[in-house]
């Protein structure tokens, strides 16, 4: 059986909550790669709405194993917190179907202090982060001074590591106008927490490779979405780790070659939060309707997204450099009764024809959409689980969607419920 990567193909909040969990329930193990709690994912199970961040969505369905990679970043009093709110909606979790990997570094206190510091400078320049320290955690990483989960059992030299990260933060701070932050509390609040994490932690890397060995079925889930990466999106609007497939590789300890099916979610129009270039963004009340009609509001922020038509040039561009060979195609229904729709199928950047998005800012700021008009249709598509519940010019704009960005669509969401889905090729049947 195939091991499955689940990555976004858009700006992030491309519905992976619920093609993740129908994917979880046909799998062993599932495992977050990359990110923290700054990105969300809602649930919807047997009527019962699920929000979850730092879990892996397998955690709400039980004899699944999830798991958190050593690419993620940690906030572990977030994580408890998140532990003990989907436990009060009666989802057991523990030691037993629950493991962090031991190198995962961890968000500190100081590091949404320092995002929201950088978020609110005097010139108002901002990339428009969740303020939840994800970015200054991921810097303390590659810059080798994080504090890592492992880190937790060695009190003996738990000191020595919180001295050495403080002696570039507390730098930092006060030039920046800030109070340094003292060594000994920071100290006291982890040997404080540790007990309630270390249970957790395991050599994740190990217990993949032994699982993928016994034939067992793994889904990896990734966060945010291809165009939110930290090479390959739309920099500096961008997230700080890697959201491309290669990261479920390097974010988790097994090789490469042991992912054989990739599938990108998408939208059936394109929405962003924050900061950055969207060519195909509606300012107009098309827009509006499909926010409204989407519930296009973001699971951990609440801030509402900027909604726009199907950018069908981005999305190929995600599908090359995000390793996608299939593609989930969610929210069709948020379209129905619209009289025309519109494609992006091409740019122009100063009167010249632009095939992909340029890695200049100034040149992504100066991008005009080329569009394709679709007719509409007025029947519903929601609940659909064949094409024959389908009105014809749905399934014209789904098949023209396929064609425009060179990718098989593998299945297609027709409402938030995980069972409505017209499936045309099971992931985990790949061999």
């Amino acid at each position: 059986m195939a091991n499955v990567v689940v990555v976004g193909s858009q700006w992030g909040d491309e519905g992976k909550g619920k093609v993740v969990d129908w994917l979880s329930s046909r799998a062993d193990v599932v495992v977050r790669f990359q990110g923290g709690h700054n990105a969300g994912h809602t649930l919807v199970v047997d009527g019962e709405t699920y929000k979850l961040s730092l879990l892996p969505s397998g955690i709400v369905r039980s004899g699944k194993l999830s798991i958190i990679g050593n690419g993620v970043v940690l906030d572990p009093w977030a994580f408890l917190d998140e532990i003990e709110r989907v436990r009060g909606q009666g989802v057991k979790v523990h030691e037993g179907n629950l493991k962090i990997s031991e190198n995962a570094a961890l968000i500190l206190p100081i590091h949404p202090e320092l995002d929201g510091i950088r978020e609110n400078r005097a010139d108002g320049i901002k990339i428009g982060t969740t303020k939840r320290g994800i970015g200054p955690a991921y810097e303390d990483k590659v810059a080798r001074r994080a504090i890592r989960v492992c880190d937790l059992a060695d009190e003996d030299h738990l000191m020595e590591r919180i001295k050495n990260l403080l002696h570039h933060h507390n730098a930092l701070r006060r030039g920046l106008g800030h109070d340094p932050c003292s060594a000994e509390d920071l100290h006291a609040e982890l040997v404080e927490i540790a007990p309630k994490i270390l249970p957790f932690m395991a050599p994740v890397w190990f217990m993949l490779n032994d699982m993928m060995r016994s034939g067992r079925k793994i889904l990896f889930e990734g966060a945010q979405g291809v165009m939110l990466d930290i090479d390959h999106g739309t920099y500096p609007f961008v997230t700080s780790s890697n959201t491309v497939a290669g990261q479920a590789s390097a974010g988790s300890g097994i090789g490469p070659g042991r992912l054989k099916y990739v599938l990108g979610i998408t939208k059936t129009y394109t929405t962003r939060v924050g900061e950055g270039p969207f060519p195909t963004e509606l300012h107009d009340g098309i827009g509006q309707r499909i926010g409204e009609r989407g519930h296009e509001f973001g699971t951990v922020t609440g801030r509402q997204r900027r909604c726009g038509w199907f950018d069908a040039v981005m999305v190929r561009q995600a599908i090359a450099t995000g390793g996608i060979t299939g593609i989930a195609l969610t929210k069709l229904d948020v379209l129905d009764g619209l009289p025309e729709i519109r494609i992006c199928t091409a740019y122009t950047l100063d009167g010249r024809s632009m095939r992909y998005l340029p890695a200049g800012v100034t040149n992504q700021a100066g991008i005009e959409p080329v569009y394709e008009t679709m007719k509409g249709w007025s029947g519903s598509t929601r609940g659909a689980r064949c094409w024959a519940d389908l009105p014809a010019e749905a399934v014209k704009y789904v098949r023209h969607v396929e064609e425009l960005i060179g990718c098989p669509v593998s299945m297609v969401s027709t409402s938030p419920e995980r069972e409505d889905i017209i499936l045309m090729q099971d992931p985990f049947a790949i061999q």
